[in-house]
């Protein structure tokens, strides 16, 4: 069967095979590991590509951050390893500059699939390592200034021959980790997907036959790119810029741009990133696969949601970033917290549809990816410990409802850590796991609030590592909303005093009397308001997410438009009672 003989229905039932694949495999790491990162955080992603590199499919609960990465990765292991592909072949990349990843966290691997002899896929996936090793433990902290200094560079290099682990590079890998038993542990879940995604794309074409199998990816990837073509069509013709900056890049640069400018013409756009800062000393530089999965992600968000990311949606714009800027980065630039500058990127490009679209537009949410790295030995066992988690905020208020609490938002799809994950983890108690009140921005709807988490260490010292953004800079409301609160990190003292840390922070010395507060960003609001309804006010008030200091000031109006009105209904009673 050929692509032009498959019928609508056999064509989804193989498609949501290659879903039902994906999703399984997904289930088998996060099920597997034995890092919390990933078995709790669910910070990896699966995906099928096809055996000329195009994405076909991913994972439901996948992050778009990883969109292009994998196919980074195919791309250079087909042009090192023309000719030398094998059954039972597994390969590991992670590399920023040489192996399409974004950053060395992120590892990736990929297992060709051979139906009689034939190469017809690749399954791929990543997952987010807690440490790679490095100048410091959780390979994630601030100040980094080159890429080396930020853990092990692997190049798409092959882990398993023809079914056969490639025991010295295991070996190497594991060497140049902190915690190689952790690292074993999920670098066997990453495999064990791997087989798996290679045994379900074979039972697939053994029930539904190769050429139909092969048909079905270039129909979803062509109905997909058509799709977004058309999406793109429906707006009106225009240049649109908007620029935002980076608070810092932790290495003394504060107020880095990025500027961009769509130009859309017919079904044709193009996001061109031209006047951007050149890549800075710190490590928020990011590759150009980075870009590309941060800009698919913003515009399948605002244009058609339900569209599944592949490469037709890839394919449907076009990217201009010059070489040496902050949006593509060359070697060795530091990259390590890529994904805060993905977010400002994913900004920048809701900014600039904005007023196209101001229906689908939101207030800034976040814009960040608060990371905080506990790491030391345990005192029960003398074993080393590296407790890794980015912290969810605040999202944007929206046209028709208040803006979530304490979420991960846009290119970052992974959860928060359960309070009694971490305790049962790591020797380490959360004194307090928390919204932040009044840290959604005003409007008539409210931006969503920020997440508290405050940590100690518990009977030894261990070292504390934190990054975050839009900590100078608050995430601004849209068409009138106000902005949400930045974030913050707090040193808290045994003797009561507080002092504010910096936003980029490496191996703080931290006792177990005392104790750090991490303050994650609130977001922008939607509206003016003086236009938010009274009703919602009194829920503010009730669910304690605004003080009254904040209904004051924000919502004065209002709030006295209810007060007058309250006021009214007691005289009102009162003198029906009187008479």
């Amino acid at each position: 069967m050929t692509a032009a003989k498959l019928d609508p229905i056999t064509l989804e039932i193989v498609w949501n095979g290659l879903r039902s694949t994906t999703d399984e495999c997904f289930l088998t790491i996060q099920r597997s590991a034995f890092s919390t990162n990933i078995k709790e955080r669910h910070d990896h992603s699966v995906a099928v590509l096809d055996a000329s590199g195009r994405l076909v499919v991913q994972a439901e609960n996948a992050l778009p951050i990883h969109l292009a990465s994998m196919s980074g990765l195919v791309a250079i292991l087909q042009e090192r390893f023309a000719g030398d592909i094998h059954p039972g072949d597994i390969f590991v990349g992670n590399d920023p500059h040489v192996a399409g990843g974004t950053h060395l966290p992120d590892i990736n691997l990929a297992a060709p699939v051979f139906i009689d002899g034939k190469l017809l896929a690749f399954v791929c996936n990543i997952a987010h390592h807690a440490d790679v090793g490095g100048a410091a433990r959780g390979s994630m902290s601030g100040g980094l200034t080159e890429i080396y200094q930020e853990g092990l560079r692997i190049p798409v290099v092959r882990l398993y021959r023809e079914g056969e682990p490639v025991r010295d590079v295991i070996d190497l890998l594991l060497l140049n980790m902190r915690l190689p038993t952790e690292r074993k542990g999920d670098l066997n879940a990453q495999i064990a997907a791997c087989r798996l995604g290679v045994e379900r794309m074979g039972d697939l074409c053994g029930r539904y036959g190769v050429a139909t199998v092969r048909g079905t990816f270039d129909e979803i990837i062509e109905r997909s790119r058509g799709r977004m073509r058309a999406a793109i069509a429906a707006l009106p013709d225009g240049d649109w810029s908007w620029s935002d900056v980076m608070d810092d890049d932790g290495a003394g640069q504060s107020d880095v741009l990025i500027a961009l400018t769509l130009r859309k013409r017919g079904s044709d756009a193009l996001f061109d990133f031209t006047g951007s800062s050149p890549q800075v000393a710190g490590n928020i530089n990011l590759t150009l696969n980075a870009v590309r999965s941060s800009v698919c992600y913003a515009l399948k968000a605002l244009l058609d949601p339900s569209m599944p990311n592949n490469e037709g949606v890839i394919q449907a714009f076009e990217i201009v970033a010059p070489a040496g800027t902050i949006v593509n980065c060359v070697a060795p630039a530091a990259v390590a917290l890529r994904a805060n500058t993905c977010q400002r990127v994913i900004d920048v490009v809701l900014g600039a549809l904005s007023g196209v679209l101001p229906e689908r537009a939101i207030g800034c949410a976040n814009g960040a990816n608060t990371s905080m790295v506990f790491s030391g030995a345990d005192p029960a066992t003398g074993q080393p410990y590296v407790y890794l988690e980015t912290l969810g905020g605040g999202m944007g208020g929206r046209n028709d409802r208040d803006g979530k609490d304490g979420v991960q938002v846009h290119i970052t799809n992974t959860s928060n850590l359960p309070v009694e994950a971490i305790e049962m983890e790591y020797p380490l108690r959360v004194e307090e796991y928390a919204l932040v009140p009044d840290s959604g921005g005003a409007g008539t709807h409210r931006g969503g609030l920020g997440l508290r988490r405050v940590v100690r260490p518990v009977g030894h010292v261990c070292e504390f590592s934190g990054v975050g953004e839009r900590f100078r800079h608050a995430p601004p409301g849209v068409f009138g909303g106000e902005p949400g609160r930045p974030g913050r990190f707090r040193l808290h003292r045994a003797d009561g005093a507080e002092a504010p840390l910096a936003s980029k922070l490496t191996g703080m010395k931290l006792a177990p009397d005392a104790s750090v507060s991490v303050e994650t960003p609130g977001a922008g609001g939607y509206g003016p308001p003086s236009e938010r309804a009274a009703a919602a006010i009194t829920e503010d008030t009730a669910s304690g997410k605004c003080s009254a200091a904040f209904i004051e000031r924000y919502y004065r109006t209002q709030h006295q438009e209810q007060d007058g009105a309250a006021t009214g209904a007691r005289q009102s009673a009162d003198m029906e009672i009187t008479s």
